[in-house]
């Protein structure tokens, strides 16, 4: 594997880690361990080994113990912090607040603080930039409650609450024709994203994307056949520990 250069990325680790309590009410989600090492290290750890340089992190839950965190760990990556203290931003705002930190014309990856997969980031970054999009999100085929719907080429097309019944449809497609997929917490961005933001203040990012993918080139990366597992929940926690003990993650070893 051929590792990236000079490619930048943010880690969403600002949020109230509700799934996860009773231990976020002492901590930030950021900081739980899993097998003696935080899901902000497996982040940041699995970052660096596809080359990822130069790292931003948004805090707001107990921000202080995630600096603190941070300025006491040598990682080998310059890691800057996103203080959103005062006012949680969500993911889009999130990612408006840092917009300065992307001060480069290499496309970048968002990752949430709370997923641990064995998703090949060098093979997603270059499905990115082959399909020239303005976001590559990643997917799988997976049981859950909401979905975003893509079309035969992969293209976002919309999405669907399939508990509310509730769905938004981005292009006048056949919804026949269109495919669910389960969001995986990890996407790629072009700097041209910053461009096409008009959402102010706190925003959900796939509200955001939902409505790009009108006119512009939202796309998905499929890794249905790779591990993944969402940490954020705190029924799942003793599962991820026996899935993890059955992998061999790269970028562990």
């Amino acid at each position: 594997m051929k590792p990236l250069s000079d490619v930048k990325a943010m880690i969403f680790a600002a949020g109230l880690g509700s799934r996860l309590k009773p231990m976020t009410a002492t901590m930030p989600k950021a900081l739980v361990e899993i097998q003696g090492m935080s899901l902000l290290e497996y982040a940041i750890r699995k970052l660096k080994f596809y080359g990822v340089s130069d790292i931003i992190i948004n805090v707001h839950h107990f921000s202080e113990q995630i600096i603190d965190f941070v300025r006491t760990h040598d990682f080998g990556v310059n890691i800057s912090i996103s203080d959103e203290s005062e006012q949680l931003m969500n993911t889009g705002g999130g990612l408006l607040k840092a917009r300065d930190f992307f001060d480069t014309a290499k496309p970048f990856f968002v990752v949430n603080v709370d997923i641990i997969s064995s998703i090949d980031l060098a093979q997603m970054y270059e499905n990115h930039c082959a399909h020239n999009a303005l976001a590559t999100l990643a997917v799988s085929k997976r049981e859950t409650s909401r979905y975003l719907l893509f079309d035969e080429e992969q293209q976002l097309c919309g999405w669907e609450n399939c508990i509310t019944h509730e769905h938004i449809f981005s292009r006048p497609k056949d919804c026949r024709c269109l495919h669910q997929q389960a969001f995986s917490g990890i996407q790629i961005l072009s700097p041209h994203i910053f461009d096409c933001i008009t959402e102010q203040g706190a925003f959900s990012i796939i509200d955001m994307y939902v409505r790009l993918a009108q006119t512009q080139t939202i796309h998905a990366f499929d890794h249905t056949n790779d591990f993944w597992i969402d940490v954020g929940k705190f029924d799942t926690l003793r599962e991820v520990t026996q899935s993890l003990k059955a992998q061999k993650l790269d970028f562990l070893e």
